[in-house]
């Protein structure tokens, strides 16, 4: 390997490399503990280990201090191929029961272990030839794992770090990592007031608050507006339907694992995990003609989802979320037009957060229903609308839903990172299963196709991504709180709550802060909440019947009149394409 290139398959095996002296280096300084798997990830690596008391942030200092003096032995790393019965009984003999485990699944005669100095683990590899190899390294955090990710096994202590080539690109990306720090939607939801996750509540489970609420109602109107312009309709359906009805979908063999069920008067119901299956019963409640179509259902639906305790992270990945679902019933010679529609629709929404976008086609999975026929019709029509329409995309092989394939769209933010939000299902499976049908121009019964798609994505995740995007920043349009009214003293209260009263009736979202407080502490209250405007009110604004206006990025307007602020408000509220 060149140690200086950064290639993913180089970083890969440079990764794993440091995992394993992490690992010799916990062993060391810490022998009573048992390893479990340390795989290279993206940006870094990992290794699990069953230790009772525990490590602290102290430890990690020690765990890379003996990481450094391994570096500088410059240990051979050598691999051997050796039995699966004679690994089981060295492992054994060593006391590492995960590796035993690992090894009784393993099908092979033989199997590939690598050593390096007194520590030996069980690896298929590569990795690099000696310690010495590696240059630049840096432990970042402590986590819980779940031995296997199954909650019902032991509970494990994940240490991770990251590794690179040279000096430079660590420091670089620790300074990425220290940016992302900073924009945490979770620290700066609490900062900001938007919302809390409670443990009496429940995980994943999130409480708007009245700023994240009316965030929220922002970005939820601004959708309905779009939606209509769009020719969509609004349905709403209800949160349970009858276990029958995700049996007949599909779901229940493909998906029960992430539902949660419930029984009501001795019948069985389903929470639902997609709004898909109210929609077809709308479509399904009259005789539809080929002239209907295309039909679009729209709805900002609540759906629940039994995700693991494990990988829940604040906004971004919780058990309840609401949804900008929208279901296409067409004819399959509209299948090309409506999808581009789509796509524009969410090319028109990402201009105005400031996103750029790849997308991706997944196609069909180890388990899927429907026909192999209309898989690979789904998954050529996608292709064939991206590939006319010049816009570059990857495969993501096996990943599509169970019932079609799939446009994704990944969003880069503002610091570069990928976030998973819009996606295009193509679905000829669930119209055939419930029998949905139109009449033709010939007077016959034909099959629609039916487009899945969501365009923000779960509101919860997006508004999460938004958070970290804008750094807490909100553009005016979007921000619950566009102004303070801050007066200087008791004198100037009145005026203060005049210009409050007269910015309220133009629609401007505004707060009065009146309290008998210094002026200068108010505003360093204005700046962390990240407001866009802070308006300043004293005895010269009073006599010349002006405001002072602080901008958020720290400018400074003087004598402006009620007037020309709120026209310049309302300027920044127009959303451009």
């Amino acid at each position: 390997m060149e140690e200086k290139e950064n290639s993913k398959e180089n970083l890969d095996i440079l990764r794993h490399s440091t995992s394993h002296l992490m690992a010799q280096a916990v062993k060391e300084l810490f022998p009573e503990a048992k390893i479990a798997i340390g795989p290279s990830i993206e940006n870094g690596f990992y290794y699990d280990f069953d230790y009772s008391p525990g490590f602290s942030e102290e430890d990690l200092a020690k765990i890379e201090k003996r990481m450094h003096e391994l570096v500088k032995k410059d240990i051979p790393i050598i691999r051997k191929v050796i039995k699966k019965a004679e690994a089981i009984e060295m492992f054994k003999k060593a006391g590492e029961t995960f590796k035993v485990e690992l090894l009784e699944e393993i099908q092979d005669d033989e199997v590939s272990i690598y050593t390096q100095g007194n520590f030996t683990d069980l690896c298929r590899g590569p990795h690099l030839s000696s310690t010495g190899k590696i240059k630049a390294f840096k432990l970042l955090n402590l986590a819980g794992a779940y031995w296997r990710g199954n909650e019902k096994n032991r509970m494990l202590t994940r240490i991770y770090g990251t590794a690179f080539p040279d000096e430079v690109s660590l420091n670089k990306y620790l300074t990425f990592l220290e940016e992302v720090k900073k924009r945490d939607h979770r620290r700066l939801g609490k900062e900001l007031d938007l919302f809390s996750i409670s443990d009496e509540v429940g995980a994943g489970l999130i409480i708007y608050h009245p700023k994240g609420a009316l965030l929220r109602y922002i970005l939820e109107d601004f959708e309905k507006k779009e939606h209509l312009k769009r020719g969509y309709q609004f349905v709403i359906g209800p949160h349970i339907l009858k276990l029958d009805m995700w049996k007949k979908s599909g779901h229940f063999e493909n998906y029960r694992e992430n539902m949660y069920f419930t029984k009501v008067d001795d019948v069985e119901y389903g929470i639902k995990p997609m709004n898909c299956l109210s929609h077809i019963m709308v479509y399904r409640s009259t005789v539809r003609s080929y002239r209907d179509l295309p039909l679009r259902y729209f709805e900002l639906g609540t759906v629940s989802r039994h995700e693991k305790s494990g990988v829940l992270h604040g906004l971004l990945r919780v058990r309840e979320f609401t949804q900008d679902d929208a279901h296409i019933f067409l004819r399959p010679d509209q299948l090309h037009e409506e999808i581009m529609n789509i796509i524009n629709f969410i090319q028109d929404v990402m201009a105005i957060f400031n996103f750029e976008y790849e997308m991706e086609i997944s196609t069909r999975p180890p388990k899927y229903i429907g026909t192999l026929e209309d898989w690979n019709r789904a998954e050529e029509v996608l292709k064939e609308v991206l590939t006319t329409h010049s816009i570059p995309y990857e495969i993501n092989e096996g990943d599509g839903a169970f019932y079609g394939p799939k446009i994704d769209v990944k969003l880069k933010d503002a610091i570069g990172r990928k976030w998973q939000c819009a996606t295009i299902q193509c679905d000829f499976a669930l119209p055939e299963r419930f029998d949905l049908y139109y009449v033709d121009s010939d007077g016959k019964r034909k099959r629609p196709v039916m487009l899945h798609r969501v365009i923000l994505g779960a509101m919860e995740r997006f508004i999460g991504v938004l958070i970290e995007h804008y750094s807490g920043k909100f553009p005016v349009w979007l921000s619950p709180v566009q102004v303070i009214i801050m007066n200087i003293t008791d004198a100037h209260e009145q005026y203060a709550r005049l210009i409050y009263r007269s910015l309220v009736n133009e629609d401007v979202r505004a707060e009065l802060d009146v309290r008998n407080e210094k002026l200068s502490l108010k505003i360093r209250e204005g700046v962390v909440k990240k407001v866009p405007y802070m308006v300043i009110v004293g005895n010269k604004e009073m006599e010349t019947d002006t405001i002072t206006v602080r901008v958020r990025d720290g400018e400074e307007l003087k004598s402006i009149s009620l007037k020309d602020f709120i026209g310049r408000i309302k300027e920044e509220t127009i959303l451009r394409r």
